[in-house]
């Protein structure tokens, strides 16, 4: 059980039932780029892992994993209702993802993620670091403006 204000709650969690309206929605919630359906619906079948966490019948948290299942996984759209932040909604998925990983991942498998800004401690308490640094360069990301859509 896990506290929200002052009544406790009971979160269920479910694996690979993330459907286009509850990935929708929550992401709406947030500083994320919106998608058409269709492209949703078939990024979603093609996710290795996805995982949502109910309060009764709301969903307050998804996130997913896409990659080639053995040497790369990526974590993406990791999203919990604000309401629900900083209530272990967060820690839930996360674990989920990584137990998924720990069964799936080859040795010295990379694991990737790109965080939404000052959301970058949430993640190093599970082993991720900040780049660029020493080690490794920045990253980088290009935002594709054409597609099938257009």
């Amino acid at each position: 059980m896990i506290k929200r204000f002052t009544k406790e709650f009971a979160m269920k969690i479910v694996e690979n039932t993330l459907t286009s309206q509850i990935f929708s929605e929550l992401r709406n919630t947030g500083p994320f780029m919106p998608y058409e359906e269709e492209d949703i619906i078939y990024a979603l079948e093609h996710s290795l892992f996805n995982v949502v966490i109910y309060d009764e019948q709301k969903a307050v948290g998804i996130a997913r994993l896409i990659g080639d299942n053995r040497l790369t996984f990526i974590i993406k759209d990791v999203v919990v209702l604000p309401r629900y932040q900083k209530m272990g909604v967060g820690d839930l998925l996360m674990k989920q993802l990584l137990k998924y990983i720990d069964a799936n991942a080859c040795a010295n498998a990379y694991i990737g993620l790109m965080s939404t800004p000052h959301k970058e401690g949430f993640y190093e308490k599970y082993g991720f670091i900040r780049r660029p640094n020493e080690k490794y360069g920045a990253g980088m990301v290009m935002f594709y403006e054409g597609g099938k859509n257009k």
